[in-house]
């Protein structure tokens, strides 16, 4: 099992450097590290009283993985999933926030459980998990994996400016699809013409 700073590392890895793009409804961001995240955590990088966008580029690779082990990983209690769960929900919720519990919530009602889709991660939503490990100890990662594709494509047909996310200019998968497909087995991996069948719609 990786420590949890071995994840974030991964995650930062992964997000990049500083990026402004405007059809991410994040804004400015860092490492995964966005202008409102840091807003929102009072982090005032440049120490000149004010958190503006100066603020993200000053950021640290280090500063990023604090912020991710502390407010995308405990403080949501992601600690609180069993072990096979916690690298994917971390990511997706450094991705998308509270939906990665939502989503996660949704496939152990999926499952025959009862659980409320808050996106919050309490007492029973954690032995939800535990119960739905214990169904599929070799599968559970793979099904929220492929649940967290879905909600990816889903969020691309209803807003246009996002499928550049989910599909290549080319057609093939784009960035957050093969994001969601690092944790799913390659044998539950979309094949290309799956994956241009799914978003062929799309203009």
């Amino acid at each position: 099992m990786r420590t949890v700073k071995e994840l974030a590392e991964e995650i930062v890895a992964r997000e990049g450097g500083y990026v402004n793009d405007p059809d991410d409804p994040g804004g400015p961001t860092k490492y995964g590290v966005t202008l409102a995240t840091l807003r929102r955590l009072q982090l005032d990088v440049t120490q000149d009283g004010d958190v503006n966008v100066a603020d993200v580029k000053a950021l640290t690779r280090a500063d990023a993985l604090e912020v991710f082990v502390l407010h995308y990983f405990h403080k949501p209690h992601i600690d609180l999933l069993p072990e096979q769960l916690q690298p994917s929900v971390f990511d997706m919720y450094v991705n998308a926030g509270s939906n990665a519990v939502r989503i996660l919530q949704k496939l152990f009602n999926d499952m025959g459980q009862r659980v409320g889709v808050d996106g919050t991660i309490g007492p029973k939503t954690a032995l939800a998990a535990e119960i739905a490990s214990a169904w599929a100890p070799d599968h559970i990662a793979d099904a929220y994996g492929i649940a967290r594709r879905n909600y990816y494509y889903a969020l691309a047909d209803r807003r246009p400016a996002s499928r550049k996310y989910a599909r290549r200019r080319d057609g093939g998968k784009g960035g957050w699809i093969r994001r969601a497909e690092e944790f799913i087995a390659p044998r539950y991996h979309l094949s290309e013409a799956e994956h241009r069948a799914r978003t062929a719609k799309w203009h």
